[in-house]
């Protein structure tokens, strides 16, 4: 069974476990497990990481740790007993595993790798600790390395700031919080700011010396020089080289390699050098044979200068290649780097030109010690120590050194008979007292080893030499005394023998007879001659001889006057060693009792160095002195303590006072010495007062620490010899000293008099005074002393006294003293000390001071429960709450609010001391128990006073938190800030509910309550979510979350405020917002709450809680954009408040205020996600839209409205969607009026006017207008400005307005258009955003954007969406989906502006822009078979169903997409489609026939392949399938109704066959040679076309009715020759293709016309596809293959999958026919097709075009003659000259093909068309009286469909109405009513053939052109154009029949329904301006 474990209580995972038995736990390796039970070989427990998860694992798998256990029981803790430092390494060591992995991801590689090797050095080091067989030292210096890496790695990742005390974490709660403060600002400053080092050490590595005239062995000195004073700084190191110029011994380091000791700061600058002197070691000349001369000399080669500040700037691990310098003359040497110093090359020249010193030269910083830890290799491996010339800057006690120094300066020399100079070398020997060389002591520098002699470098015949060669004798003190240096001077020959002479020699003694060495300095010393071959050994011999010129006696004027001499300079470095007289004389005193006066006067001028030599022994001499002779010497003997004292405070010195103190403690020997230093010292201080001169006795008072030292411990020897006799005469002496002392502190002087100096020079010193005292008064009586000494100081000082501030620093040491410590002297001094800092600090002087003091203080009241158990502490923390916690948060709020000074080390103060006083509030504050608490409040008597405080702490509180108040890396200090907030606000609370409540309330006080409990829990250090999981855990465990405690304490004051609340609404709403929006789920049930409240008070005062809407709604805004807030918030925001208002009387209103807000989150939370970064444009842009319509239509809150505005507006820019961001920017710009109302600045705008802001919007939208393409738009608002311009009498502006219009006119008529793609996208699934999801949007595509480029766009923006593959509405379960759908497919437009698009002579560049521009309408069909599919003939059931969309708002408009607002859905019947797939190809047909004949088809394929797919149907049996569906008996039968319809079909075939017989006939005309046999084969087939179809000879209205050809084109010839591409009845439309047609080859090709049909020009080889293949493919809602009952007007696009539709590329207007023949209709530059009118080369009169016509129609038939039949197709004569308007250059898709004018059929329900030509005729079949449309039998659902030419649409499918779109009123716009027009009044002319001069009759008089519907059916041309105006027929081709006409019958009603908005049937004017120009409209 399961057993709770006793001591297995934390483990540690050795393996991982997958966990795969029953109530296994997962484990990874690594992982801290708490055990919890255990059963035979199973543990069960949880991982540290997941406390939730509890389960099972082995035993084995875990290694068990000791840990120590708090709390026992179910809520145990428990904590590994192991070093902390290994508990904190493990811990953030986790941390940075995790975080490490995520820098991978992040791609910030440098850190990812710095991190990794950091990681695993603490992994080695923790290796190290665990293992435990480290020293203390190195154990230690391991946990600082791993502390500083921790702390590195944790700033690196941006984690918290550990507060650590030697090395350990530090529990925030075990110390004070100034404690805690002082932890946390050391290791920031730490991290901060590096302290300098003030020593330094240059590391030297000789590597080798390269040069090409080596051969002899070197000898290398380094040297620092310092240039400014000429002289050097250090001994010399010294380098042996070989002869390959690399060192002798290379295996030992310390001879290569060395570190020049002791560089100060000072040493560190620029005229500092590094000078290396290089000797050879060989024959005189460097030439010289070898043989000449055995013997060797020492020969100067090079010298070589480096700066020591190049080393500063240069990386410390180079390598130096210094250059190697000669001399140009010997003489010069000595000299020779001051000149290279000083750049006098003429003195010195390279040695050669590869000559080079190769060393490694380093910089190393810090002390001796701390070098030797840190560079531990470099001193175990050797290096010598090259030691400075003197003492360092500071003299450490104990430092042994005794070097003299001794440089070789210069020399003069006779001749000696010789006739040329000598060659002088110098032997240097050491000789002991006796005579004796001493081995081993004459040294050239550091590096080797010292020997018994020393030989000079030799300069070539020079009788004056100048070494300048410095030697080092390290001789030991004890033999200093009678020993001398030797120098024997020889002359080197250069002859064969190379023999070294003897000539002559001095001497000088080290030590004179009374003990003194050597003076420093330059010695002339005298050069004895002696014979060659003299015997030096006897020293005795000559030491009698005098040694220097300088001690010469007068008598001996022989040697003074020689010429020969030799100078040295000595300089002795020694710790033992004087050079001082008078020194010696008063160590000597009792030799010389007579001279003690002077040498204790003379002591004062004695080197302060040579003092501390000698400290003891001048002590001992001192206090020798007093003892014997106190009454004497007593006041000399204390002046020179005193001075021995005073030289102890320099700071080159101040590291004797530990030997001082030493001494005291172990060498004093003054028992009796205290009366006298008291008596000196007492009668010093009565003479205060009345002395002149006070700066002898301020140095004594300087000296008072030590002088209380050598009175105490000279009583505490006296008692210990004589068992404490005197006692009570030592305690009266002290107390009549302190007597002197209190009174001469209690005089009042002026600020400048000497004695407040005084008084302040005491002061400094008399803390240091404590200490003594208490080793022999008690503490009481010692703190009694302090007191009163302290008490006696004058009260009424001036602020700016010196004296004020010392007091301060007095104080302050007194605090930090071991006195104050005990809380017995603390309660004695504590009112003395709160006295003057209360006085301070009211005053705001001094604060730093008084920080310091008030830290000290609290520091030693330890956050324990000593607070509420001792009373002592207790009383304490009331005397420090009573004096100074009001002026201490009065200080922090002065402090705080003051500006901040300008200098960096200001601001650095400011805000320590900032930091420090809040420390010490904190401190205060976490001291005080309920007891305080109850004493402070019953302090403030008054309920002013009370409600002073509450709002100060209050105030205090709020800066606390703020962000700035500490660094953002001290979490920990911001935890214990907090924590000691809310424990404050919850004792002050119920003074708050107790005196500002009820009649008493205080709007103020509860308002400065809620706003500070608001921030708090708005912190970001209390928002855990965005912690680690441990750092969670951690702050959890230790605090709780202080953000729910803060949050039910305002919930319950909330509660207790009863009608008070009304005072907070609405000012609380938004800070309570912010408060719900935190994520913590029980805060946020606690807090919202608060808001029914505060609707329910709302509705009580005023009726309603427009107020609390207005303001929630203005906050959630700001507060969403900023981030808070999430889904989750929402649902909970709504289910609470609509439980809580359930039983409200208000309910409804109510409910609709948390609807709106909700949605309006909804619409917050998307907006956020998709302005996200990363996110595309598209979602952003929808977004945005949806959330500025919020706010006008359902919020109507402008200013909203209007900020969301230009965020649309600049998403536009960034996307270049120039023309919405005009529409958008179009919506501010409608707020505006023109008048001079002025603006506020808001946003980017400046302060101005209206009418200003409204002329900068309409200039910047005209801009964006004019990038957009728009120009039209643009035209509109430049006339608005112009007009404006015009009434303020603006000539100047409204000229450049002119011109911007006419250049946006010229812009319309010259430059490119590329008509955009629409596509319908559904958006599908609950994973949409709310704006989208389950809507379904027309968007407008971009440029060159087809289908599939737009559906990857689609699937890009959403990639977690599924494509649909179908275009049926889906179901529910596809709404309800967690998933996201997305359904796309084209759409055609039916545009608004039909009166522009119908009226001829319009420019295709001007009608362009109203085909795609102001958009409500959309359309696509699907064709689908109804009944049984007869598989021998499918066009038998082959139906099809148009869907017309409705849009919220036009296209293009503020967005590229505008959501469905509405759906209609009619279906087609297959009669009617294949009357519509007919009509669509005869156009075809003509308007190919009539390129052909214009000429404008260089290439005559199309119109090849358009005749062979409808003569040779091979695919789909042609016209016969039409045949055997509608003209068989069982048909007729069963469709009575369709009779009408069934003659149309048959009236539109035999058209056919007259259309292509003449289609023939012109492409005989035009087919190349090669193609001839193809054109037989066509005419062969087509006869037998003619025979099946039962045609012999064409009817005779047919041939009575032929159709004329203008000049052999099938339309007369007009002023322009371009197309008229939209035919006046306008009810025509392109066909489009399905959108699912992309990227598939099938399509639905159903024609009857062609077995090629679906690809026949945009497929030139004539591939073709079979019916079968296309009706066997999913059902997709083609509408390329559809007819469309709701059609749009004839410039619909095609949504043809051409990539390169009206190309840009395409410049020149006339490329060979060969390329456009390439492209589909949709691909080719419409300018390619149509010649620019403007051209004049393309202009061409009638006649110039061709002379053949067809005959015309017999003018003298009756009309019942020419009209016979019901039926009639649209005449091939009624299109015009192909070049009668023109497309722009820059059109790129041809959206208005040309459509000939085809009369209706008396069968359709239509009404008789407008005579007038711009207005369109009325085409729809829908009757008002159904809403649904339905086809009936006698409605058109065919009428004017455009053909599939390849200038209509992007293939030249015949498919199944491939390129068919029935063309309807509600297309229009313009239709008349009934009574306009007759259905027939009177017949209709013949049409005549016109000329150019008939066009222009025709234009004035607005009709029609020739032989159109219209001239047909307009009453008021009845009269026929005569025949004189007429062109001859052609007699060439075969006539085409007359095309019949048919009369619209006006008994049928219509609906026009232009704006898809009106349903009404009252006609519609067209919109004159077609901008959104007002928003409410939107």
């Amino acid at each position: 069974m399961w057993i709770p474990t006793e001591h297995e209580k934390y483990g540690v995972v050795l393996a991982s476990f997958r966990g795969t038995v029953q109530h296994g736990l997962p484990l990874e390796i690594g992982d801290t497990v708490q055990l919890l039970e255990k059963c035979e070989g199973w543990y069960r427990g949880f991982v540290h990481k997941n406390p939730n998860a509890k389960g099972i694992f082995p035993c084995t798998y875990i290694h068990l740790k000791n840990a120590h256990i708090k709390n026992k029981g179910q809520f145990e803790t428990v904590i590994p007993t192991e070093d902390s430092v290994i508990t904190e390494m493990t811990s953030t060591l986790r941390d940075w595993g995790a975080m490490w992995k995520r820098l991978y991801v992040k791609n910030e590689g440098d850190l990812f790798h710095r991190l990794w090797h950091v990681m695993n050095e603490i992994l080695d080091l923790r290796r190290q600790v665990l293992v435990g067989h480290l020293t203390n030292d190195r154990m230690k210096d391991v946990k600082q390395h791993i502390t500083a890496r921790l702390d590195w790695g944790n700033e690196q990742l941006s984690l918290d700031l550990v507060p650590r005390r030697e090395f350990s974490m530090v529990d925030p709660d075990e110390i004070s919080v100034t404690e805690l403060f002082k932890l946390m600002e050391h290791r920031h400053r730490k991290k901060e700011t590096p302290v300098p080092a003030s020593t330094h050490h240059l590391f030297v590595h000789m590597k080798s010396l390269m040069s090409s005239n080596l051969g002899e062995e070197l000898e290398v000195f380094f040297h620092i020089y310092d240039g400014r004073e000429n002289r050097p700084l250090s001994e010399r190191f010294f380098v042996r080289l070989n002869k390959n110029g690399v060192p002798k011994s290379p295996e030992k380091t310390e001879r290569q390699c060395t570190l020049f000791v002791d560089l100060g700061s000072s040493d560190l600058r620029k005229d500092v050098y590094i000078v290396v002197h290089i000797m050879r070691i060989g024959r005189m000349g460097a030439g010289e044979k070898k043989n000449l001369c055995s013997i060797q000399y020492r020969r100067p080669f090079g010298c070589a200068v480096v700066s020591i500040a190049d080393l500063l700037t240069a990386d410390s691990k180079d390598d130096h290649l210094l250059k190697v310098y000669a001399c140009t003359t010997e003489s010069e040497w000595y000299q020779i780097h001051e000149n290279i110093i000083r750049k006098v090359n003429s003195r010195y020249n390279l040695s050669g030109s590869n000559t080079g010193l190769a060393v490694s030269l380093q910089l190393l910083h810090g002390d001796i010690e701390q070098l030797r830890r840190e560079y531990m290799v470099l001193f175990t491996r050797g290096v010598s120590i090259t030691k400075k010339l003197g003492f360092s800057d500071i003299i450490m006690p104990g430092e042994m050194r005794n070097d003299l120094y001794m440089t070789l300066e210069k020399g003069e020399f006779e001749k000696g008979g010789k006739s040329v100079a000598r060659n002088v070398e110098i032997t240097v020997y050491v000789l002991d007292i006796e005579g004796q060389v001493m081995k081993s002591y004459v040294a050239a520098g550091s590096g080797e080893p010292g020997g018994d002699e020393y030989h000079s470098f030799v300069l070539y015949h020079n009788n004056s030499p100048r070494w300048a060669e410095q030697i080092k004798l390290p001789i030991p003190v004890d033999m200093f005394r009678g020993a001398h240096v030797r120098f024997e001077f020889r002359h080197c020959s250069t002859k064969d023998k190379g023999e070294k002479k003897l000539f002559g020699y001095s001497f000088v003694h080290l030590m004179q007879e009374d003990g003194r060495t050597l003076p420093d300095g330059t010695h002339e010393l005298i050069i004895h001659k002696c014979e060659e071959n003299a015997n030096l050994q006897d020293s005795s011999r000559y030491l009698k001889l005098p040694f220097s010129k300088a001690n010469l006696p007068g008598n001996n004027q022989a040697v003074k006057g020689t010429k020969e001499s030799f100078w040295i300079t000595s300089f002795l470095c020694s710790t033992k060693l004087t050079q001082n007289g008078d020194m010696l004389d008063l160590l000597k005193w009792r030799a010389h009792p007579e001279k003690i006066n002077d040498s204790l006067s003379k002591l004062k001028e004695i080197d302060g160095s040579e003092i501390v030599k000698f400290l003891q022994d001048t002590l001992d001499t001192l206090f020798g002195i007093l003892d014997e002779s106190s009454q004497r010497y007593g006041l000399k003997v204390f002046d020179c303590l005193v001075h021995i004292i005073n030289l102890l405070q320099d700071s080159k010195f101040q590291h004797f006072k530990p030997v001082m103190d030493t001494y005291i403690e172990s060498h004093f020997a003054g028992a009796l010495s205290y009366r006298d230093l008291i008596k000196v010292l007492k009668w010093y201080v009565d003479r205060i007062v009345d002395a002149e001169h006070q700066d002898h006795i301020q140095q004594v008072l300087k000296a008072t620490e030590y002088i209380f030292k050598y009175i105490i411990q000279s009583r505490r020897l006296f008692a210990l010899a004589t068992g404490g006799q005197s006692e009570e005469e030592f305690r009266c002496c002290i107390h009549e000293l302190f007597m002197s002392i209190r009174f001469f502190l209690s005089q009042e002087n002026k600020i400048t008099s000497p004695v407040t100096q005084t008084q302040a020079v005491f002061l400094r010193t008399f803390p240091a005074v404590y200490g003594e005292l208490l080793k022999i008064f008690t503490v009481r009586e010692v703190a009694g002393f302090v007191r009163e000494t302290l008490g006696s100081l004058p009260a009424t000082a001036h602020a700016e006294c010196p004296l004020e501030a010392v007091k301060l620093h007095c104080i302050a040491k007194t605090v930090e003293s071991q006195l104050y410590t005990n809380p017995e002297s603390r309660c004695i001094l504590l009112p003395v000390v709160l006295r003057l800092l209360q006085a301070h600090m009211q005053e705001q002087r001094d604060l730093v001071m008084c920080a310091r003091i008030l830290t000290s203080m609290l520091s030693l009241i330890r956050k324990d429960d000593s607070v509420t158990t001792d009373p002592v502490v207790s009383e304490e923390v009331d005397l420090i709450v009573d004096s100074l916690l009001v002026v201490l948060m009065r200080t922090i709020l002065e402090i705080t609010n003051r500006p901040q000074p300008a200098g960096t080390n200001m601001r650095l103060q400011f805000q320590d001391i900032t930091g420090e006083f809040v420390a010490c509030l904190l401190a205060l504050l976490r001291q005080m128990s309920d007891k305080h608490y109850q004493q402070l409040l019953q302090t403030f008597t008054s309920k002013d006073d009370l409600r002073d405080f509450l709002l100060q702490i209050f105030t205090v509180f709020r800066i606390l938190i703020r962000p700035e108040m500490f660094p953002k890396d001290w979490t920990v200090m911001r935890l214990v800030t907090n924590n000691v907030i809310i424990t404050t606000v919850l004792y002050l609370s119920d003074a708050l509910r107790k005196n500002f409540l009820n009649e008493k309330f205080d709007y103020k006080v509860w308002d400065s309550y809620f706003y500070l409990s608001v921030i708090f829990i708005n912190q970001p250090c209390l928002q855990l979510e965005s912690f680690s999981p441990s750092k969670r855990k951690r702050v959890l465990e230790k605090y709780g979350d202080m953000r729910v405690m803060m949050g039910c304490e305002i919930f319950s004051m909330w509660q207790n405020l009863g009608e008070h609340k009304l005072n907070f609404i609405p000012a609380m709403i938004g800070p309570f917002l912010e408060v719900t929006l935190v994520p913590q789920p029980d805060l946020r049930n606690v807090m919202i709450p608060i808001f029914h409240d505060m609707m329910d008070w709302e509705q009580r005062r005023s009726g309603n809680f427009k107020q609390v809407e207005a303001k929630l709604i203005d906050k959630l805004d700001s507060l969403m954009s900023e981030g808070k807030g999430d889904e989750t918030y929402r649902e909970l925001f709504n289910s609470i408040l609509l439980k809580k208002i359930e039983r409200e009387t208000w309910r409804e209103s109510g409910i609709s205020l948390i609807a709106t807000v909700t949605r309006l989150m909804e619409r917050l939370l998307d907006y956020r996600d998709c302005m996200k970064l990363g996110e595309v444009d598209g979602k952003k842009i929808g977004c945005t839209v949806s959330l500025l319509n919020f706010y006008k239509t359902e919020l109507n809150k402008e200013e909203m409205y209007i900020r969301y505005i230009h965020k649309l507006y600049e998403l536009h820019l960034k996307a270049q969607n120039y023309t919405e961001a005009s529409y958008t920017l179009l919506l501010y710009d409608e707020l505006l009026e023109w008048s001079d109302r002025p603006l506020r600045e808001f946003l980017n705008y400046p302060m101005q006017s209206e009418w200003q802001r409204k002329e900068y919007l309409h200039l910047t939208i005209v801009q964006n207008f004019d990038r957009g393409k728009c120009w039209e738009n643009g035209i509109i608002l430049c006339r608005e400005l112009a007009d404006q311009y015009e009434s303020y009498y603006d000539y100047r502006n409204l000229s450049k307005m002119r011109m911007m219009e006419a250049s946006l006119y010229d812009k319309i008529m010259d430059q490119q258009r590329l008509e955009p793609e629409f596509f319908r996208v559904g958006f599908y699934g609950k994973k949409f955003p709310f704006f989208l999801r389950n809507k379904e949007f027309v968007c407008r595509g971009h440029d060159y954007e087809r289908l599939e480029a737009f559906q990857q766009r689609m699937l890009n923006e959403f990639p977690h969406a599924i494509a649909m593959q179908h275009v049926n509405q889906p179901d529910q379960t596809i709404y309800q989906a967690e998933a996201q759908y997305l359904q796309i497919y084209a759409v055609s437009p039916i545009p608004e502006s039909q009166d522009v698009l119908q009226r001829d002579g319009v420019p295709d560049n001007i009608k362009s822009f109203y085909k795609v521009n102001h958009i409500w309408r959309f359309r696509y069909d699907r064709p689908f078979h109804k009944g049984t599919k007869d598989k021998e003939n499918e066009f038998k059931s082959l139906w099809v169903e148009r869907t017309t969309l409705t849009l919220v708002q036009s296209l293009p408009g503020i967005s590229r997409w505008f959501e469905v607002e509405k759906r209609e859905l009619v279906e087609v019947s297959p009669l009617e489609n294949a009357i519509e797939v007919i009509e669509n190809k005869n156009l075809q047909l003509r308007t190919l026939i009539a390129q052909c004949q214009s000429r404008q088809m260089q290439n005559i394929n199309p119109l090849t392949m358009c005749l062979n797919g409808v003569i040779d149907a091979a695919v789909n049996g042609g016209l016969a399938r039409y045949q055997e569906a509608f003209f068989v008996k069982d048909y007729i039968v069963n469709h009575p109704e369709d009779g009408e319809k069934i003659g149309r079909l048959r009236e539109l075939m035999f058209e056919q066959a007259h259309i292509l017989e003449y289609g023939l006939a012109v492409h005989e005309k035009f087919v190349p040679q090669d193609m001839r046999p193809l054109h037989k084969k066509l005419v062969d087939q087509f006869h037998v076309m003619k025979s099946s179809l039962g045609i012999q000879e064409f009817p005779a209205y047919v041939r009575a009715s032929p159709v004329h050809f203008t000049n052999g084109s099938p339309r007369s010839s007009c002023r322009n020759s371009v197309p008229n591409i939209i035919s006046p009845d306008g009810a025509r439309v392109v066909a489009r293709r399905s959108p699912l047609t992309y990227p598939a080859v099938n399509r639905y090709s159903s024609s009857s016309l062609s077995s090629q049909a679906s690809n026949e020009v945009s497929n030139i080889t004539g591939q073709s596809e079979s019916s079968d293949e296309v009706f066997n493919m999913q059902p997709s809602p083609s509408t390329s293959s559809l007819s469309s009952n709701h059609s749009a007007s004839p410039n619909v696009t095609s949504s043809a999958p051409s990539s390169a539709r009206g190309s840009p590329q395409l410049q020149d207007k006339h490329k060979h026919s060969r390329e456009n023949s390439c492209l589909s209709s949709r691909e080719r530059p419409v300018s390619a097709i149509y010649p620019n009118p403007l051209d004049p080369a393309q202009r061409a009169t009638p006649h110039q075009i061709g002379d053949t016509t067809l005959p015309r129609s017999d003018p003298n038939l009756s009309a019942p003659d020419k009209v016979r039949t019901t039926f009639s197709s649209r005449s091939l004569d009624s299109v015009k000259e192909v070049n009668n308007t023109q497309f722009s250059d820059t059109v790129g898709k041809l959206l208005c093909p040309p459509v000939p004018p085809r009369p209706p059929y008396s069968g359709s329900s239509a009404k008789t068309m407008r005579s007038q030509s711009p207005l369109p005729t009325s085409r729809s079949p829908q009757k008002s009286s159904l809403p649904p449309f339905t086809p009936s039998p006698t409605e058109c659902q065919s009428a004017g469909l455009v053909s599939n030419s390849p200038v209509l649409s992007g293939s030249y499918s015949s498919g199944i109405s491939s390129m068919s779109r029935c063309s309807v009123s509600e297309a229009s716009g313009t239709e008349a009513t009934t009574g306009d027009h007759p259905a027939h009044q009177g017949p209709t002319m013949p049409n005549s053939v016109s000329s150019g001069s008939d066009e222009l009759i025709r234009r004035e008089n607005k009709t029609p052109p020739p032989y159109s519907v219209y001239e047909r059916s307009n009453p008021r041309r009845p009269v026929p154009l005569p025949h004189s105006l007429s062109i001859p027929p052609s007699v060439d081709p075969p006539a085409l029949p007359p095309k019949p006409h048919q009369l619209r019958t006006s008994s049928m009603k219509l609906v026009p329904t232009s704006d898809p908005r009106r349903a009404d049937g009252v006609p519609h004017v067209p919109r004159p301006r077609p901008l959104p120009r007002k928003v409410s409209q939107l």
